[in-house]
């Protein structure tokens, strides 16, 4: 999975270039679709800052084994980012949690 993949998805589920953002809480993993998007002229990135955060952001979850698990969530969710209101989609990384969250 790439950025240009996630993209992709993002597009064809709500027709907007949306942000994401991955968030730690509560020791689980979210992936959140954020309400603002690319094509907003308030948006705080350029085109190629947000196709470089975007890869960034798709390189975690190909590492935890996650695409399916956003793919199928964004796919089948009736959801969509409002202001003020994500779509938080939960990461099942299963026996490799403790890979990647550390005890605090």
């Amino acid at each position: 999975m790439t950025g240009q993949d996630l993209h992709q998805l993002l597009l064809g589920k709500w027709g907007r270039s949306y942000d994401i953002q991955l968030r730690r809480t509560q020791g689980k993993i979210f992936v959140l679709v954020m309400w603002k998007y690319l094509e907003q002229a308030s948006f705080p990135m350029t085109e190629a800052e947000y196709f470089e955060h975007l890869n960034a952001v798709a390189s975690y979850i190909q590492a935890w084994d996650g695409w399916t698990q956003v793919q199928t969530f964004i796919l089948q969710t009736r959801e969509r980012p409002r202001q003020g209101k994500a779509v938080s989609i939960p990461l099942e990384l299963g026996e490799r949690a403790s890979e990647w969250i550390l005890d605090e």
